[in-house]
């Protein structure tokens, strides 16, 4: 018997678009899709999975294992506004998992995020520690990591998401680009951080509204050219789909 594919992880730079990214996998059919299982664990001190609770990053990495063992393929996504060193200790992560990341340009994810959280920390835009992670996931595997941006995501919306499947071992399916507009309950207790997705039926490019940015606000300013250069190191790997 063949083992089962390996779980699949999107680790995203906060608001690169990557809720909408999990929405078309929620809307396969075929996964059990998880929203930012790790962050919600740092903040509530468990996450639940399949009727299962777990109290460490450890004991989460143990359920997600098993699950997809058990014959349910896994997609997870989480950001990298915590820091998650316990999991990047365990060797599983980079044996027994599939790493993926998603970035976007920083300056329009560091006004869209203020936005949201004007009392942001400098760690919480998420850039370097995306970073950290990827590299921690190159030097462990000797391989190149997959990286997709969210802003190619809403330009090039097949492309960019059928390259994905290919990648890691899914059948590409066109109608899970589209879907029902409305909250879904695994991320309920982050909602407003996901309100346009929820709003929406597939991925559409919209112009932000009036927000303060890089251009306006200084502070955002020397926030934005403190993680250019970590996007631009994760951006030289990204995947480029030809339409």
């Amino acid at each position: 018997m063949s083992a089962a594919p390996k779980p699949i992880l999107l680790w995203a730079v906060p608001r690169s678009r990557s809720t909408a990214f999990l929405r078309i996998m929620l809307e396969r059919g075929d996964l059990e899709v998880v929203h930012e299982p790790f962050s919600y664990l740092q903040v509530d001190g468990h996450f639940e999975l399949t009727g299962r609770r777990a109290t460490s990053a450890i004991e989460l990495l143990d359920v997600m294992l098993e699950v997809n063992a058990n014959g349910r393929r896994v997609f997870a996504k989480d950001t990298s506004d915590y820091t998650y060193t316990p999991l990047l200790e365990d060797e599983r992560l980079f044996s027994d998992v599939i790493n993926t990341f998603m970035i976007r340009e920083p300056r329009s994810a560091i006004a869209s995020h203020y936005a949201m959280n004007p009392e942001a920390t400098l760690d919480e835009y998420g850039f370097e520690y995306l970073h950290a992670i990827f590299d921690a996931v190159r030097s462990a595997t000797g391989e190149v990591p997959l990286v997709i941006d969210g802003d190619d995501l809403v330009a090039n919306p097949e492309a960019t998401v059928r390259a994905y499947c290919e990648r890691v071992g899914l059948e590409f399916m066109p109608e899970a680009m589209r879907w029902d507009p409305g909250q879904q309950a695994n991320w309920q207790r982050t909602d407003r951080w996901h309100a346009e997705v929820a709003e929406s039926s597939g991925l559409v490019a919209k112009a932000p509204e009036r927000r303060e940015t890089p251009d306006t606000n200084e502070h955002l300013r020397r926030v934005a050219e403190h993680h250019q250069p970590f996007y631009d190191a994760l951006a030289r790997h990204r995947l480029c789909p030809s339409r």
